[in-house]
């Protein structure tokens, strides 16, 4: 596997404030370099699964610690430490740094279980129904011109044809079709209208939501296919464990003395 120098630079800033150590790998105008800032970066590298730990990786990760450290010498002997914006950047760096140490001690202690899992897969189930729906609809920007639109479908036009007029330009060209979905996945006026059509019916009022007037039409309906517990798993833990993290932060703030 190629070794990508991009990834082995961020490798090698997010080890580069480690301590050093008695063991170095190499000093640099008199600045060791521990031989643990190495082993970390190889750690991640083949954590990254980019190439297996090696001489020769070990070799190629010490020079780059060699040369960013000659690197950093001329920065620092040329100012840029002191640089207004540089250490508005440090001070950045510095605060995710640290904000991700309190994030990982908050999710090592608070990990969402299988039971909370199961509970919010099981409530998706509930609110998607059993049933997904083929549906068509053609978008009007008042109520006068949809019910117009439904005259002329019950007067024999096709649904096909004055689809083409639709203020929807992603369907207007393929029949207003909105192709096979779960009510949960549309506005709950709209979805509330299909699903009481019959299949091939078009609803005899317009629907109105934020987009406009709706003329809807009912094609097929069919079982629901939802996704086994096990494939949605690590989305739905990793969703519930965001909704933590917002209540945690949301929570601190709401205590914060803000001026």
């Amino acid at each position: 596997m190629t070794f990508k120098p991009a990834r082995l630079l961020l490798a090698l800033i997010a080890v580069a404030a480690m301590p050093a150590f008695a063991q170095n790998v190499a000093v640099v105008n008199g600045k060791p370099i521990p031989s643990a800032r190495v082993d970390a970066v190889v750690k991640q590298v083949v954590a990254q699964g980019q190439q297996p730990d090696s001489p020769q990786l070990r070799e190629m990760v010490k020079k780059d610690l060699i040369a960013r450290e000659v690197m950093m010498q001329e920065a620092v002997k040329k100012g840029f430490e002191k640089d207004a914006t540089v250490k508005q950047q440090l001070e950045s760096a510095r605060q995710t740094i640290v904000i991700n140490a309190l994030v990982r001690d908050f999710v090592s202690k608070n990990a969402v279980s299988d039971a909370d899992i199961k509970a919010e897969y099981d409530r998706y189930k509930s609110q998607a129904g059993d049933k997904e729906y083929h549906v068509r609809h053609i978008l009007a920007e008042n109520e006068a011109d949809a019910k117009a639109i439904i005259a002329k479908l019950k007067g024999g036009a096709k649904f096909e044809d004055l689809a083409k007029t639709s203020k929807d330009s992603g369907t207007a060209n393929n029949g207003g079709d909105l192709d096979w979905a779960l009510p949960s996945s549309f506005p709950k006026e709209f979805s509330d209208a299909f699903v009481s059509l019959k299949n091939g019916q078009v609803g005899d009022n317009p629907v109105q939501t934020p987009a406009g007037f709706h003329v809807i039409k009912l094609d097929d309906t069919r079982a629901a296919k939802l996704p086994a517990f096990d494939e949605v798993k690590p989305q739905i833990a990793d969703s519930l464990q965001q909704k933590k993290l917002q209540a945690y932060q949301d929570d601190m703030v709401k205590k914060a003395s803000v001026k």
